[in-house]
């Protein structure tokens, strides 16, 4: 039985079928938030992406209506297989955890009064919350050496959660101002 070494400067291109199969299996897998689990395999596991090109696009999704991780999915499936890789790694990702919610909104809707059932729906959150800020704090390593990084840390708390300003405002307002900082650096630099 021969193995092929797959030289590390190979891109790695999925198939529809493994576009599918890779976000079904992330979506059976993703309860209480599924990016953490979609950064591990992505970029850790199946390396279709580096975490820089990850960053980048979970930022252009997260200015785009709908989920987040959806719209990973169909950036990624359109990016390998073009219009059927696209409907491919949505489908993979959203057809499992439909039927899955459905069947558990028919118990939660019977249970839901139970203390035992309230107890566990709050350590699930919170669980849920500790994926999310892990992911967070590991997408931060690659961009962290950049002052502007933590400026737009900074001015992401401050406009959402002292000023309250909505998301897509808030990413409106901190994409024109990190465009003039690094114009205003490029002048300051050509001078």
């Amino acid at each position: 039985m021969k193995t092929e070494v797959i030289p590390l400067e190979q891109e790695i291109h999925p198939n529809s079928q493994e576009l599918f199969m890779g976000f079904m299996k992330l979506g059976l897998m993703g309860f209480g938030g599924v990016l953490p689990l979609a950064h591990r395999m992505i970029v850790d596991e199946r390396k279709w992406l580096t975490i820089e090109e990850f960053t980048h696009l979970l930022g252009v999704c997260q200015l785009l209506p709908g989920g987040n991780i959806i719209n990973m999915s169909v950036a990624i499936g359109y990016q390998f297989q073009g219009v059927k890789g696209a409907i491919s790694a949505a489908v993979g990702l959203i057809s499992a955890p439909t039927f899955i919610v459905i069947m558990l909104y028919e118990l939660y809707a019977r249970f839901q009064s139970v203390p035992m059932v309230k107890h566990m729906l709050e350590g699930l959150a919170a669980a849920a919350a500790g994926l999310l800020l892990a992911m967070g704090l590991k997408m931060l390593r690659p961009i962290m050496h950049r002052y502007l990084t933590w400026f737009t840390i900074a001015m992401t708390f401050l406009f959402m959660l002292i000023i309250k300003i909505p998301l897509l405002l808030t990413l409106i307002m901190l994409v024109a101002i990190n465009i003039s900082v690094l114009s205003l650096n490029k002048g300051v630099k050509n001078r």
